[in-house]
C-alpha cells in the first residue's frame, strides 16, 4: 500500500471527519455546492450541444453571414469561450460568498477535533 493509499484510507475512517459529515453545516455546504454546480453544468452542456447540433443539422443558419466574413457559427464558437470564463467567474464569486465561509468553519472544527484527539492520545501515553 502506498503512502497516498494509506492517507486516503485513514481519512475515510477519521472519527472527526465522520462526526462533521453528519452535521447540518456539512449538509448545507454540499447543498449549496450542488445547487450551483449541477444547474450551471447542465446549462453549459445544453449550450454546447446546441452549438454542435446546429452545426450539424442547420448549416444554412450557422453559415449565415452577420457582417463581412463573420458568420453565426463563428460567433457561437467565440461565445463558448465567453461562457466558460463567465461561468468560472460566477463560480468563483459564488464560492467566495456562499461556500468558502462555511468550508472554513468546518475546516476549523475539523482541525480543532484533530488537535483535541491527538492531545488526548498524548495525555494517555
Amino acid at each position: 500500500m502506498t503512502e497516498t493509499d494509506a492517507a486516503a484510507q485513514a481519512a475515510r475512517h477519521d472519527p472527526v471527519y465522520d462526526r462533521l459529515h453528519e452535521t447540518a453545516e456539512f449538509a448545507e455546504l454540499r447543498r449549496r455546492y450542488r445547487g450551483f454546480v449541477f444547474p450551471a453544468t447542465a446549462a453549459f452542456l445544453v449550450w454546447y450541444l446546441l452549438y454542435v447540433v446546429l452545426s450539424n443539422w442547420a448549416p444554412g443558419f450557422m453559415g449565415a453571414k452577420l457582417f463581412g466574413n463573420i458568420n453565426v457559427a463563428l460567433v457561437f464558437g467565440l461565445l463558448q469561450f465567453v461562457t466558460t470564463f463567465l461561468l468560472a467567474y460566477l463560480y468563483s464569486s459564488y464560492s467566495n460568498r456562499k461556500l468558502d465561509p462555511l468550508a472554513r468553519q468546518l475546516n476549523e472544527e475539523y482541525e480543532r477535533g484533530r488537535r483535541g484527539g491527538s492531545d488526548e492520545r498524548e495525555a494517555r501515553a
